[in-house]
C-alpha cells in the first residue's frame, strides 16, 4: 500500500451572525456539477496556507472578510480518479464588509433554522452536523460496493 496519494484541497466556511443567520450560496447548476445551497469556499492554491485560502475564498465569493476562522472538521472521500478530495471545514462569527454576490453564485443571509427546509447541496446537513457538533471532527465517504454505492461515516 502506497503512503502517497494525489489530493485535492478545498475549504468551506460557515459564517454565522449573532441573529442565528448564516451565509449561503446558490451556484448555477449549468456551471457546476451540483446544485442547491451551500456555504462559501473553494480550492486551496499551490503554496497557500489553509487559513489564508479560506479567508480569500470567502472574500472572493461573498465580499466579507472573515476574522479568526476556526477549523472545525474535515470532509473527505476518494474520488473517481483515484485520489482523495479533502474539504477543510471552518466556522467564522467575526467578519466585516458588505455581503455581495459574485460570478460564483448568489449569496444571501438565511436563518440557520431554515436550512433543513431548503434545497441544499447533496450533503450540506451532514457537513453542518460536523461544523456544529464539537464531538465530531470528520465526515467521510467509504465505498460500500463495486457498483459505486457509498457509506457515510462520522468521527
Amino acid at each position: 500500500m502506497s503512503r502517497k496519494e494525489l489530493v485535492t484541497l478545498t475549504n468551506m466556511c460557515l459564517i454565522e451572525d449573532t441573529e442565528g443567520r448564516v451565509v449561503v450560496q446558490r451556484r448555477d447548476p449549468k456551471r457546476y456539477r451540483w446544485s442547491g445551497l451551500a456555504f462559501p469556499g473553494g480550492h486551496v492554491e499551490a503554496h497557500e496556507n489553509f487559513h489564508d485560502a479560506v479567508v480569500r475564498e470567502v472574500q472572493e465569493e461573498t465580499g466579507l472578510t472573515i476574522e479568526h476562522p476556526q477549523l472545525v472538521g474535515l470532509k473527505h472521500w476518494p474520488d473517481k480518479e483515484g485520489h482523495r478530495y479533502i474539504v477543510f471545514l471552518y466556522k467564522a462569527t467575526t467578519f466585516s464588509g458588505q455581503l455581495q454576490s459574485s460570478d460564483e453564485g448568489e449569496v444571501f443571509w438565511l436563518p440557520k433554522s431554515d436550512l433543513p427546509q431548503m434545497e441544499l447541496a447533496y450533503d450540506l446537513l451532514e457537513v453542518l452536523k460536523v461544523m456544529d457538533d464539537p464531538t465530531l471532527s470528520e465526515f467521510f465517504y467509504r465505498k460500500k460496493d463495486e457498483e459505486g454505492e457509498w457509506d457515510k461515516h462520522f468521527r
